[in-house]
């Protein structure tokens, strides 16, 4: 069984910066992040391919990067210059060819 095990969630003040971890038990061709808040819907906010593209949600792009160490199958996402309005539960996310799996979320809050 798949399993994507993500970690570095927490409470931060505003400008702060957090790095969330997610270790995956298999390889995967793209892994990435998205992030739900109350009363919204899940929302990409970046993944990286393994031939390294990336891409970004317009809102966090130039304050979150995204990297992947292949040899751990392990993704990252470093979050800097946080604002309030990225408070929500993130969720790795890992696509193989034919199969995408989730984690089960961490909470970032940030605080004002």
């Amino acid at each position: 069984q798949v399993h994507l095990v993500e970690s570095g969630g927490g409470l931060v003040q505003a400008g702060g910066s957090l790095t969330l971890s997610c270790l995956a038990s298999e390889s995967m061709f793209t892994m990435g992040w998205y992030r739900q808040s109350p009363g919204k819907q899940r929302e990409l906010v970046a993944f990286i391919r393994d031939i390294g593209y990336t891409k970004y949600a317009d809102s966090v792009k130039g304050r979150f990067t995204i990297s992947k160490d292949h040899a751990k199958n392990t993704v990252y996402l470093q979050m800097n210059s946080l604002k309030p309005e990225d408070t929500a539960v993130y969720y790795c996310h890992g696509r193989q060819t034919y199969t995408e799996f989730w984690g089960q979320g961490t909470q970032v809050t940030v605080s004002s």
